[in-house]
């Protein structure tokens, strides 16, 4: 039997972090280049939103049919990545050929599909590895696959790059994730029990309560978090429009911009690791949430300011909006039998990601009737929702353990 501390530990990690950056670079692959799609398929706002709202509807397809099958628990988790990674590369590349409107819905429908076997078996890979720092390794995937999703917007900030080297980009990077993947994972000295098929997977998960927390809290940092993700550009657009009068305009530096907003919530996701591991989990969660929601409030009244100063609000809260995300999987993790970690994974964030594709449609609706200025203060909703389940979470597990303290003493 390993060590913890086993020291192949850490290149596995940085061969999975490297791996998830560039399979999640898919996520929005299509949405750093809406404007461009907007002017050739005369796009309305709301039939753009699609254009991202749909890989998340693929996503949760995708991980129901993970949660429901146990694949997440049958299949090996590097076979699954490899093969779900290159199908998504496949799915994205093929909006190039021209299918029209319709045509690129499906196929980014099947690229979020596909991402279900991407994201939640690499941290199931991950924990195989890790008892001790678990949270701070779940973390660092979490950090990487938060990269990885902005990499599209560095591309496209790149002077003379149009739609063609973003997609392709991102579907060469996939591909590139399922061979280190294929060809140099191996599982850790401390994996999961796989049982065979059973309808009763899910039952299981679902009757532990712990799990139930965590999850209501998870849904509420969801909440949050793919819609600030989603419209932070064209939040930031119309601010500085607004600002100029309307006759500024920079859409390499909003790019650029939102690049370092989304990423930067890979050090968020890193330093949330640590802190939940030394400081506790629950308390992490329930800053992550408290700063992020000040953040969501504060978006309308700086609103129109200057740019580096909402260019700070922005990057602040893209550190803290991310930055809880890996606790909520590790909590699950610890909270539900062995045999059905992959499947309460799996069910997690599929719920999860089923609830961003309400606040994804509701922003832009917003802030169409209400203008930009308002269109993120309804986020703050989920943080509120979500520090109310971490803290009977916390509760929860405070009694447990002082009643195991009372046994042992017994």
């Amino acid at each position: 039997m390993f060590a913890d501390t086993y020291s192949t530990r850490w290149r596995v990690l940085a061969l999975l972090g490297l791996a998830e950056l560039l399979g999640m670079s898919l996520w929005f692959s299509a949405s750093a280049v809406t404007p461009q799609l907007q002017q050739i398929w005369g796009l309305t706002t709301a039939e753009a939103a699609w254009l991202t709202t749909i890989v998340q509807l693929g996503f949760v397809c995708g991980t129901a049919v993970v949660a429901v099958l146990n694949l997440a628990d049958v299949i090996p988790a590097g076979r699954l990545f490899s093969a779900c990674a290159l199908l998504g590369a496949v799915a994205n590349a093929a909006i190039l050929a021209g299918p029209g409107y319709r045509g690129a819905l499906a196929l980014r429908f099947l690229t979020g599909f596909f991402l279900a076997g991407v994201y939640p078996p690499a941290m199931k890979m991950t924990a195989t590895w890790f008892r001790s720092e678990r949270g701070l390794a779940i973390g660092v995937i979490v950090g990487a696959l938060t990269v990885g999703k902005a990499i599209p917007y560095l591309v496209r900030a790149i002077p003379h790059v149009g739609l063609r080297p973003v997609v392709l980009t991102a579907s060469v990077g996939a591909v590139i994730a399922a061979l280190l993947v294929a060809l140099g994972y191996r599982e850790g000295p401390f994996p999961f029990a796989s049982r065979p098929f059973s309808w009763r997977h899910v039952g299981d998960v679902v009757r532990v309560r712990e799990w139930r927390l965590a999850t209501a809290s998870y849904l509420g940092h969801m909440f949050e978090l793919y819609a600030f993700w989603t419209w932070i550009p064209a939040f930031l657009a119309a601010s500085v429009a607004a600002a100029s009068g309307g006759r500024f305009r920079a859409p390499r530096l909003i790019s650029l911009l939102a690049f370092t907003t989304i990423a930067i919530g890979g050090f968020g996701s890193v330093w949330g690791g640590l802190f939940a591991d030394k400081r506790g989990r629950e308390r992490l969660v329930s800053i992550s949430l408290f700063m992020s929601g000040s953040c969501c409030l504060l978006s309308g009244v700086l609103f129109g300011g200057p740019i580096w100063i909402l260019g700070a609000l922005a990057m602040t809260w893209g550190f803290f909006v991310i930055a809880d995300s890996a606790q909520f999987s590790t909590l699950v993790t610890e909270s539900v039998p062995a045999h059905a970690v992959g499947t309460a994974l799996t069910v997690q964030t599929s719920l999860g990601f089923l609830l961003t594709m309400l606040p994804m449609q509701m922003v832009p609706l917003i802030a169409q009737r209400a203008g930009w200025r308002w269109g993120f203060t309804i986020l703050a909703l989920g943080p509120v929702a979500g520090i109310a389940a971490i803290r009977r979470l916390s509760a929860l597990r405070a009694s447990a353990s002082g009643r195991a303290n009372l046994s042992l003493s017994a």
